[in-house]
């Protein structure tokens, strides 16, 4: 069960002050879900993807780091990462699509950009690629309009992404200060667990960032080493 700070000050603030002075409870509290890696169960799924659907921010583990994940669009959950990780407008988010299908929904994929992507996905890629009507803009490079999508290879990433039917907007959960992602979902939930809605504990992840390839110029040009194998593309 997880502990609540602010239920704790409420019940000492009652013995205190007694009924008639209660003060004000906060159920702002993360939850921590835990699910199983390899065979996530539906009805945690669907919880899941409940919160994100209504609104939530949640902190899930992929192929490579934990992540913040919520609805596509979300304006104010882009608000509350941007708060979190104090970043600014210049920051870029990430597409997390099911498969190559979805990817060209969001982006214009030329051919020889198709078959690089399919031969690295599923994967701990990221890709840089010139996005479509369909991504709001306020999630594009506000310069290039490009947007970076990635297809991860996690089961229960598939199974989030399976019922809703569309991409979760990523970003990884790295906090100021911080040189690696979280990776630890109590450590999580100490840190920023009255900010955000779920932490889903799924086991160990690894501390390295997705790769990240920009196909948007032409040709391919890595933006960062990280997890991924990229040797043959540098």
């Amino acid at each position: 069960m997880v502990a609540n700070d602010s239920l704790i000050g409420r019940v000492f603030a009652i013995g205190i002050l007694g009924a008639a002075e209660r003060l004000p409870y906060n159920p702002r509290v993360a939850r921590l879900i835990e699910i199983h890696a390899t065979d996530p169960q539906p009805r945690l799924v669907a919880s899941i993807v409940q919160i994100i659907r209504s609104g939530g921010l949640i902190a899930y583990p992929t192929d490579s780091s934990y992540a913040f994940g919520c609805h596509i669009g979300d304006n104010r959950a882009i608000d509350r990462i941007h708060r979190i990780r104090r970043t600014d407008k210049k920051h870029n988010f990430t597409l997390v699509c099911s498969d190559l299908s979805e990817i060209s929904s969001y982006a214009r994929v030329d051919n020889w950009a198709y078959r690089l992507v399919k031969s690295l996905t599923p994967g701990p890629y990221t890709f840089i690629l010139e996005a479509t009507r369909e991504v709001p803009k306020r999630l594009q490079n506000p310069k290039r309009r490009t947007i970076g999508l990635r297809v991860p290879d996690h089961p229960l990433v598939h199974a989030m992404l399976d019922s809703p039917g569309e991409p979760i907007m990523s970003s990884t959960l790295l906090l100021p200060g911080d040189d690696t992602p979280l990776t630890d979902p109590i450590e999580i939930e100490g840190r920023i667990g009255s900010q955000i809605e779920a932490i889903i504990d799924a086991g160990p992840t690894g501390i390295e960032p997705t790769s990240v390839i920009d196909l948007s110029g032409g040709t391919a040009e890595v933006l960062r080493v990280g997890r991924a194998h990229v040797g043959s593309l540098i």
